[in-house]
């Protein structure tokens, strides 16, 4: 099951896609829970290795802090730089 409408490519596996998902199937919504926690587990500890980028704080969301220092200092490592928001808020 995938919450949404677009299968997830080149994977391997039957899958049913169920648009708002995490509203209708607790197994999904019980992931999307685990999803989050494991993130922000990991933002906290990407904060630990790159803290002038504040992800302690705003877990990787685009917030407008986080966009302005992007405009700044540029993507981390980290940074996905196929994100929309990475791309537009640098000189990539």
């Amino acid at each position: 099951m995938v919450d949404g409408n677009k299968i997830i490519p080149r994977m391997m596996l039957c899958q049913k896609c169920i648009i708002k998902g995490d509203d209708k199937v607790p197994a999904i919504a019980a992931a999307s829970v685990i999803a989050k926690v494991l993130r922000d587990r990991a933002m906290l500890a990407l904060d630990k290795i790159y803290p002038e980028y504040g992800f302690g704080k705003h877990k990787g969301y685009p917030s407008a802090e986080h966009r302005k220092i992007l405009m700044e200092i540029g993507p981390s490592p980290v940074h996905r730089r196929t994100f929309k928001g990475v791309v537009q808020d640098t000189l990539l």
